[in-house]
């Protein structure tokens, strides 16, 4: 008898059992919200699915009164110009001190307990510090993205360093490599896969931290139209918003997936065996 730990789903069942979570989700809130509105029809907490569809084709196609703009798509744009920023430069903070602590004893015990004792900060504890740094506008929402993120996407990339097998580094000394060829030759290629893994699996943080940094201080953004509208209890317009930012952050993690298969087929292959 096959043991249930090496049964795996077929593609359509793969792809049933995948949407089954959110399938039992729309279904317990069509309850919940049929029996508010069953009590009181004006309930503004849970709109129906139908309510909630036509306020978000609303929101995407008709023209703001005051600024003559699509609110949904000037808000989408905003946001995400700050999001891309953010992780970017966490990004790309995050590949060389990874590398460098990993690769360098020296800068391993100079700069890896820093790194740990940053990464041990709450982001949101140091929002306030800076918005007094850097003022109120677009560079103190990018800098909490990268002061939340970088930390850890460098200590994933130091022990990703780490973990290179020592006879790969052992041989490339052989072969006469410098310390330099042996970094830009042997682990940054084995090192940026993980740096894509790595900044997809903090996107999650990166949001919390964009929707916090829009909801003090912004005039445009998803996550300011959220707090703007809270004060009227308008969940028409809130759970459509937070609906497309999960939709948003969904397609940014397929495409981060879809990018790392193409580009590193090698390691796709073997996180998928391992």
């Amino acid at each position: 008898m096959k043991r249930l730990i090496n049964r795996h789903p077929g593609r359509v069942g793969g792809v049933a059992l995948a949407m089954l979570p959110f399938v039992l989700a729309l279904v317990a809130y069509t309850i919940a919200s049929s029996q508010r509105l069953a009590e009181n029809p004006n309930d503004p907490v849970l709109p129906s699915l139908i309510t909630l569809t036509e306020s978000f084709l609303r929101l995407a196609t008709e023209q703001s009164r005051r600024t003559g703009e699509v609110l949904l798509w000037l808000d989408t744009g905003a946001s995400l110009t700050r999001l891309g920023l953010g992780v970017a430069l966490a990004a790309a903070a995050g590949l060389l001190v990874g590398i460098l602590n990993g690769s360098l004893p020296y800068a391993r015990r100079t700069f890896s307990p820093f790194v740990t004792a940053v990464a041990m900060i709450p982001p949101l504890a140091v929002l306030p510090i800076l918005f007094i740094a850097f003022g109120v506008g677009e560079l103190a929402k990018v800098m909490l993205i990268v002061f939340g993120i970088a930390p850890f996407i460098m200590r994933d990339l130091q022990q990703r360093v780490e973990e290179l097998p020592r006879e790969q580094l052992i041989k490339a000394q052989t072969l006469g490599a410098s310390t330099w060829q042996i970094v830009l030759r042997v682990v940054l290629p084995q090192t940026l896969p993980r740096l894509i893994d790595a900044t997809r699996l903090s996107l999650g943080a990166a949001w919390l931290f964009l929707i916090a940094s829009e909801a003090i201080a912004a005039t445009e953004g998803l996550g300011y139209r959220i707090f703007l509208v809270r004060r009227y209890l308008d969940m028409e317009t809130i759970l459509p918003y937070v609906a497309w930012i999960t939709l948003l952050a969904f397609l940014i993690d397929l495409t981060l997936r879809g990018v790392n298969r193409w580009l590193f087929p090698w390691y796709a292959g073997r996180s998928a065996r391992s």
